[in-house]
């Protein structure tokens, strides 16, 4: 007659469950946190083994780069070292150095964003965009939007003007407002320079999929439904993101390549939620789950 007792790794399974719940919530998190935040690092790998979006780079933000290198330049000649001096007094010389500089990077971020970044860089980020969701098959998301050539060698030549409207993200004064508020807080020892690049991460993340949200003609209302079910993991990759936007002379280049991540994230949204469905997302499709990726139903709410 076969034994009925359990098997004793069960038993150790069932005994351990009830002690290993309580981490199981904070495990998640960690975990979308993490693969949110990697995608920037994987659009620069992405970015690097596609030489078709080189000249995205070189034709028009290689010069913009050599500009902010004199921007970066001026700065840490001028304003660098009366910073330091003055941090020195409540930070002492270790602390000092990192606030100082952090602080001085943002002060050329400002500067960059208000000058360059609006004007000249989102047309290339919009093609990158573009250009990285036809690679990953989504071609159907973007021909309503503009012009495309199918007998093209690649998808960069492929893409034509848009017949819309089209912006990777809106040029917002409130954005560079929001940038001179926060620099403050690289004056407060140990937190203050985590906290800037987080606070200013969380809205530059939330930005990201801007150019999604159009392509499937989501409403305000509805985008910013989107927003908030992703709210955990948008400023993970955003604080990300944030980090390559200080990094003086390759910030530009970042620019691109965070767009490239901030699609293919977008690819695997649209392959789960495909899969889920079994049929295109069209324009009137929602969300109902952000931690898997999009669920699509017909009742906007």
């Amino acid at each position: 007659m076969p034994s009925t007792e359990p098997a004793p790794s069960s038993d150790r399974s069932s005994r351990l469950a009830p002690l290993l719940r309580p981490f199981h919530r904070p495990a998640e998190y960690v975990l979308r946190a993490l693969r949110s935040a990697a995608y920037p690092l994987r659009g620069i790998w992405y970015f690097l083994r596609r030489p078709a979006f080189y000249p995205l780079f070189t034709g028009r933000l290689l010069p913009l780069s050599i500009i902010s290198c004199l921007v970066y330049f001026l700065l840490f000649s001028i304003a660098f070292l009366p910073q330091l001096a003055f941090l020195v007094i409540f930070h002492g010389w270790a602390g000092a150095w990192i606030n100082a500089t952090v602080l001085v990077l943002g002060e050329g971020l400002v500067i960059i964003q208000g000058l360059f970044e609006g004007f000249f860089v989102d047309e290339s980020r919009v093609d990158v965009f573009d250009a990285t969701l036809i690679n990953y098959g989504l071609t159907d998301l973007i021909a309503p939007q503009r012009i495309l050539f199918f007998d093209a060698p690649n998808s960069v030549k492929m893409l034509g003007k848009p017949t819309t409207q089209a912006e990777f993200q809106p040029w917002s004064l409130v954005q560079i407002v929001e940038l001179i508020v926060f620099l403050p807080l690289n004056l407060i020892p140990y937190v203050g320079t985590p906290a800037f690049i987080i606070i200013t991460g969380a809205r530059l993340g939330k930005l990201s999929h801007y150019r999604w949200y159009k392509l499937r003609g989501l409403s305000k209302k509805e985008a910013k439904r989107e927003i908030s079910l992703r709210a955990w993991e948008y400023t993970w990759f955003g604080t990300v993101a944030m980090i390559l936007e200080l990094i003086p002379v390759l910030n530009f280049f970042f620019l691109l390549t965070t767009t490239a991540g901030a699609a293919m994230w977008v690819a695997k949204m649209e392959e789960q939620a495909r899969i889920r469905i079994g049929r295109p997302v069209t324009d009137g499709d929602q969300v109902a789950n952000a931690s898997d990726g999009p669920v699509y139903h017909d009742d906007v709410v």
